[in-house]
């Protein structure tokens, strides 16, 4: 017993020297964005890395080695807070304002108390930093400041604007755009469209990013240009997976961990949930509209649409998530149960759920596939539309294109599609077989990465991220090949000129002896 102690004290000291010393700052006051971060930072800390997170949304009940950073109440909560006419808004924001709202504004919380005692710690306090890739790039300087490499995550698929600066190949030809509403497969109009549209929105993200340089040199006191901050990245994660975006070509340090959020373990059912799901034997639809959204803000019309439709389909049941019971418009039906939260994934995994009633946010698209439930999807912004055209495309989803263009007859259609058209299901099953069948599960694999990055810097960067956009595109050389040809073309022109006279003489000095011959006579 005397020798086991010593031993188990060695592993144990050994197992804690080995921990990581990790800085997560995640600045951004989205719930939606936060998910993915939370799940990836808290499993670093349980498998035994000593993180510090900056959140808005701190846990109650964080696991050891787990430090919180609050900056809860410095931005307002984007939780429950989107209105129909915000939606609306929304979708017409333009470049300018999704960066001052999304990125600016975020910027200027580097002036919070906690942010600012951060930035006064001991530079070897840590060995890496990981951020979230969006509108703030600002924060990348903590690289720089710490000297340290950076993680980036981007908690949708990969944005175009961020190809040239991280030196990953984007090819609009069969990639489409964020914001792009084309599958991969494009006739030369979409094709020309796609290419127009994705350089487009990547000159104005990055021209007006380029403007949270301010933001550097105030804060960290760094003269460093944003672009130069992206060489300080050692890897990306990416929320993406190509069974439902696509294949794609990706260097070795962009890396796919789509779905990394999912948690097959995650709350469970209230007895209230759990003997609703259980009763609902004809099978039960999961209905909501994400963490931001209020479906009972959305016009009256509407919501009876979605009231007589839920009553035609009964005996199924279904479940709507609405934030406030007070303002939800009267006569629901009794086929529906509405609560202001559901442990979502839980609800997946019950057999009696069949159908799932989306915006298309990808967080709740990718636990969809992830547990083989198929869409109704009713896009309303951003890459929404995206998911769910991708998610239609593969005959996993009925996509209804946006809230414009509900009615009873087509909502119910929709319905009545995915619950008896047994394509949808079979599909779905085939999409999920091929999301799950990984080497390493996503958060595995977004571990294992994070730990590499720590023990080989940068050693998956790619090359490219040191050329200029010209350079990668290899501009200069096709203009110096151009030049060159010109100049072969120009000197050929003169050789067979020069050629044609030495065979045929020259014409103007032919006519020249000529005339002076007829003088002489």
């Amino acid at each position: 017993m005397r020798l086991l102690l010593p031993i188990f004290l060695t592993i144990l000291a050994c197992g804690w020297c080995s921990g990581l010393r990790i800085l997560g700052v995640f600045p951004l006051n989205g719930k939606s964005h936060w998910v993915m971060a939370e799940r990836l930072m808290t499993s670093l800390a349980e498998r035994g890395h000593q993180v510090d997170i900056v959140t808005h949304f701190p846990m109650k009940n964080p696991p050891p080695n787990y430090n919180q950073i609050s900056l809860e109440g410095s931005l307002p909560a984007v939780v429950n807070s989107m209105h129909m006419e915000n939606i609306t808004r929304f979708g017409r924001m333009n470049v300018k304002n999704l960066v001052n709202v999304a990125g600016n504004s975020v910027c200027e919380l580097l002036a919070h108390k906690e942010l600012q005692d951060v930035l006064k710690r001991s530079k070897d306090r840590y060995d890496l930093v990981i951020t979230e890739l969006f509108a703030a790039p600002c924060y990348l300087a903590f690289g720089r400041h710490l000297n340290k490499p950076v993680i980036g995550i981007v908690t949708s698929a990969f944005h175009e604007w961020l190809s040239t600066l991280t030196g990953n190949p984007n090819n609009p030809s069969f990639m489409p755009g964020l914001f792009s509403s084309f599958g991969q497969r494009m006739t030369f109009w979409e094709r020309l469209h796609n290419t127009f549209l994705t350089n487009l929105i990547s000159w104005q993200m990055n021209y007006y990013l380029d403007e949270q340089g301010v933001y550097v040199k105030k804060f960290f006191n760094i003269d460093a240009g944003i672009p130069e901050l992206y060489q300080d990245i050692a890897a990306i994660l990416v929320n993406s997976h190509h069974s439902i975006n696509g294949v794609r070509p990706m260097t070795t340090g962009v890396i796919e961990v789509g779905g990394l959020h999912i948690n097959e373990n995650s709350d469970p059912l209230t007895p209230e949930l759990k003997k609703w799901l259980d009763e609902s034997t004809h099978g039960c639809i999961f209905f909501t509209f994400g963490s931001m959204v209020r479906i009972e803000t959305f016009p009256k019309p509407l919501l009876e649409t979605f009231y007589k439709v839920f009553e035609r389909i009964a005996p199924v049941r279904v479940l709507m998530k609405v934030a406030q019971k007070k303002d939800l418009l009267p006569g629901l039906p009794k086929n529906v149960m509405i609560q202001s939260w559901f442990p979502q994934a839980t609800v997946f995994k019950h057999k009696n759920v069949k159908a799932f009633i989306t915006h298309g946010g990808l967080m709740g698209t990718l636990e969809a596939i992830y547990f083989g439930i198929p869409m109704i999807g009713i896009p309303l912004f951003g890459d929404q539309i995206t998911n769910m055209r991708n998610a239609a495309s593969k005959n996993i989803a009925v996509n209804l294109g946006s809230v414009e263009n509900i009615t009873e007859e087509n909502l119910y259609n929709a319905i009545d599609t995915i619950l008896h058209d047994e394509t949808y299901r079979s599909s779905m099953q085939t999409v999920s077989k091929i999301f799950k069948d990984r080497p390493m599960s996503a958060i595995d694999t977004a571990i294992y990465w994070v730990e590499y990055v720590a023990r080989n810097g940068f050693a998956l960067q790619s090359p490219a991220i040191h050329l200029n956009w010209w350079q990668q595109n290899l501009i200069d050389v096709y203009g110096f090949l151009l030049v060159c040809l010109l100049v072969v073309l120009y000197v050929t022109v003169l050789l067979v000129k020069k050629l044609k006279n030495c065979i045929f003489g020259c014409k103007p000095c032919i006519e020249k002896q000529t005339s002076e011959s007829k003088k002489k006579k």
